[in-house]
C-alpha cells in the first residue's frame, strides 16, 4: 500500500529513525533493533536489510536490494544503491570443510567477512555485488553489474567482474552538496 507510517515505523523497533523515511510497506526488516537510519532515506519495494546496518541521510535503497550486516554495513550520507544490488558483510565457508547455513549448529559453519562501508557521495550501479571486508571510497561510481572484492580508491569510476578502475569521477557534487547547506 505504499511506505510505512510513522507510527508503523515506531513499531518496528529500529535502533533510530530519523525525519522523512520512507520504507516500503513491502520491505522485509530483520534484526530491526541493529539498524540506524538517518533523515531523508527512502527504502523501495522487496529491499532485505538484515544485521547491523547504519544508513546516513539522503540514501535512497531501490527495489530488490539486499543488505546482509551481519559485520556490519555503514552506508554514509548521500549515498545509494541502484535496483538488485546485494551488499554481504559475511560469507560462508565453500570449501567443503564446513557446513553451510544459518540453521546448522554454529560450531559447524565458518563465517567470516568484515564491515563494508560506503563513503558519502558513492554510488552503486544495478544488479552490482560487494563482498565483505570492503570500503568504496568518496565519490565513487560502481557501474552495472560489478562485482566488488576490494577496497575502491575516492572519486574513480569502477566496472567489470571483478570492478576495475575506469576513469576518475567529477567532483561537481561537492558544489551541489554546497548549495544545499
Amino acid at each position: 500500500m505504499g511506505f510505512l507510517s510513522t507510527e508503523q515505523l515506531s513499531l518496528l523497533g529500529l535502533k533510530s529513525f530519523g525525519e522523512n523515511v520512507l520504507i516500503s510497506d513491502k520491505a522485509s526488516i530483520y534484526n530491526p533493533h541493529l539498524i540506524r537510519i538517518g533523515n531523508n532515506v527512502r527504502i523501495d519495494d522487496f529491499c532485505i536489510l538484515s544485521g547491523e546496518i547504519k544508513l546516513g541521510s539522503y540514501i535512497h535503497i531501490s527495489a530488490y536490494s539486499a543488505l546482509y550486516g551481519k559485520f556490519g554495513i555503514e552506508m554514509e550520507n548521500f549515498t545509494g544503491l541502484s535496483p538488485r544490488c546485494t551488499v554481504f558483510s559475511g560469507s560462508d565457508d565453500f570449501s567443503g570443510e564446513f557446513m553451510i547455513s544459518p540453521m546448522v549448529p554454529k560450531e559447524l559453519s565458518n563465517v567470516t567477512g568484515g564491515k563494508v562501508t560506503l563513503k558519502r557521495f558513492a554510488q552503486i550501479g544495478a544488479g552490482s555485488i560487494l563482498l565483505p571486508n570492503i570500503t568504496i571510497g568518496e565519490g565513487t561510481a560502481v557501474g552495472a553489474m560489478s562485482f566488488v572484492n576490494k577496497n575502491t580508491k575516492d572519486w574513480v569510476i569502477v566496472a567489470g567482474c571483478p570492478a576495475r578502475f575506469i576513469k576518475n569521477r567529477k567532483k561537481n557534487i561537492l558544489d551541489l552538496y554546497e548549495s544545499i547547506q
